[in-house]
């Protein structure tokens, strides 16, 4: 690790190999934490490059566990967090938005690190049980919609990080990662931005797959849909910017959007929202990024069908029925 720390402090760059490299290396356990804090903190003070974030992307890949669900045609829906705005757990909800339409999704997620609560915080309060088992996940998207993989258990690079990123409690390049390393390889995600210079990153990525995408960052620094300032969205390489009030929403307040100061806080403010307990803001929110997430998945029809599509599932207790079911799956 001194040789590529003293390459990286001479402002000079790994290759796709190299970084690839160092992330295997990480994996194995092969580097101190002092040794991977101080590489972490490199792209804190600089932009990670192309070359890198592939080679770093290449390692987690063919070393996580994987799982096979392509027979259900799930897609991802999954912020890279660290936009420091601490909001309710919007993609969470979003996820069981979609489920209750209809649609499978392997949601790929972890502990939140620079933010209260992540979606496995959330999901573990109210008693799901992380695994790597097949037939546990492949049980849980079909009777309820919804799997979850936990980072950290698919992924041992990640799982090496975990005590320096709580240490840092800050954004890091595993936060731009983990859309990226979804173990079921799904054919369609939608992906949120913490800004514009990431977003014009993850699109020239995904433009060399097969992806069905759309990446989302909110104009004010959101990683999501926030209704509080236009965003832009990214679909398939084609780019558009958005308000509110084009979509038809009451522009929010950053107030309005406040996650809890504890796992317990957010936790009482996620159950209300599919229980229909929750602000007029809080579902419009919920029902804007699953919308979008509907556009990603379903290109032919309109933003009108897939915003009626979104307040149905939420509306009617569909997505409330989703989550109960995969809970009650847990017994």
């Amino acid at each position: 690790m001194r040789e590529v720390l003293n390459h990286l402090f001479e402002h000079k760059t790994l290759t796709r190999i190299e970084a690839e490299k160092v992330l295997t290396n990480i994996a194995k356990g092969n580097y101190s934490e002092s040794e991977i804090a101080a590489f972490l903190t490199v792209y804190l003070m600089r932009s990670i490059t192309v070359d890198e974030l592939t080679g770093f992307r290449d390692a987690l890949l063919n070393l996580c566990i994987r799982i096979d669900l392509s027979e259900f045609d799930s897609m991802d829906v999954c912020g890279t967090g660290g936009d420091g705005k601490d909001t309710f757990n919007i993609s969470t909800l979003t996820t069981f938005v979609l489920a209750g339409a209809g649609i499978k999704v392997a949601k790929n997620g972890n502990y939140g690190v620079s933010s209260t609560c992540g979606s496995s915080n959330i999901l573990k309060h109210f008693g799901y049980k992380f695994s790597t088992d097949n037939d546990k996940l492949r049980n849980e998207i079909d009777k309820s919609g919804v799997c979850f993989l936990h980072a950290p258990l698919f992924n041992p690079a990640m799982k090496n990080v975990v005590p320096v990123r709580r240490a840092l409690k800050i954004k890091t390049f595993f936060n731009i990662l983990g859309p990226m390393v979804n173990p079921s390889f799904p054919k369609k995600q939608l992906i949120g931005v913490y800004s514009l210079e990431l977003a014009r990153l993850y699109n020239y990525l995904y433009q060399q797959s097969s992806m069905k995408y759309m990446i989302i960052f909110s104009l004010d620094g959101y990683d999501e849909v926030s209704l509080t300032s236009e965003f832009k969205y990214i679909l398939n390489g084609i780019e558009q910017i958005v308000s509110p009030e084009m979509m038809s929403f009451k522009r929010a307040k950053q107030s309005d959007l406040r996650g809890g100061k504890n796992v317990q806080e957010a936790a009482d403010i996620f159950i209300k929202i599919p229980k229909n307990e929750g602000t007029v803001t809080q579902n419009s929110v919920v029902n804007a990024n699953a919308q979008m997430a509907l556009k990603c998945y379903y290109p032919s029809k309109s933003f009108e069908e897939c915003r009626a599509i979104a307040c149905e599932s939420l509306l009617t207790g569909k997505a409330y029925k989703s989550f109960s079911k995969l809970i009650e799956l847990q017994a």
